[in-house]
């Protein structure tokens, strides 16, 4: 329990980086740090280690749906788009990848797009995430002329790209938890 305490108030506070200690079977000391990406980041960044580890087998492997991609061509630039994620977060780190190869074979304009990493609680030290109502990651915005259009949260209805093509082609989308 005592190991666990500075851990929570790392957590509640925002940091960055977290180290943990533990006891090793001969009574060492073992720090480990755990790594989050926290506030606003480029793709290249996490194509640094140690997320390079799980982003960039992710991104070669997934092959996107074609039929969903020529609709995501044909609309998305019209979009600006934020991402909120954790690159703690599992799901964040399953959908993220994908997010980004589906930007990258469509052709989108990087300039449009904000990425924003947050902490265990959703936060970041800028407060990006109160003026977006962000409860669940990774959640993307997508915006028109200024304003919410739609928005995935967390896992995809059908896939990440053909949601994605749902939403920027004004069909009728809504995530799981859209009321």
């Amino acid at each position: 329990m005592t190991k666990f305490i500075p851990f929570m108030v790392a957590v509640l506070l925002g940091c960055s980086t977290v180290n943990i200690s533990k006891e090793s079977k001969n009574n060492e000391q073992i720090t480990t740090q755990q790594s989050m990406l926290l506030g606003k980041f480029k793709k290249a960044d996490l194509l640094q280690e140690p997320y390079a580890a799980w982003f960039e087998p992710r991104y070669e492997k997934f092959e996107p749906n074609a039929k969903a991609m020529e609709t995501i061509k044909d609309n998305i630039n019209d979009y600006e788009i934020n991402i909120f994620m954790g690159t703690w977060c599992g799901d964040s780190k399953r959908e993220t990848p994908r997010f980004f190869k589906i930007l990258d074979e469509s052709g989108y304009n990087l300039d449009k797009l904000t990425a924003i990493a947050v902490d265990y609680s959703k936060s970041t030290p800028e407060k990006y995430e109160e003026k977006v109502n962000l409860n669940r990651v990774p959640t993307i915005i997508f915006y028109k002329n200024g304003k919410e259009v739609n928005r995935f949260v967390e896992f995809a209805q059908e896939s990440l790209e053909e949601d994605i093509a749902k939403i920027v082609s004004g069909k009728d989308y809504k995530n799981s938890y859209a009321e």
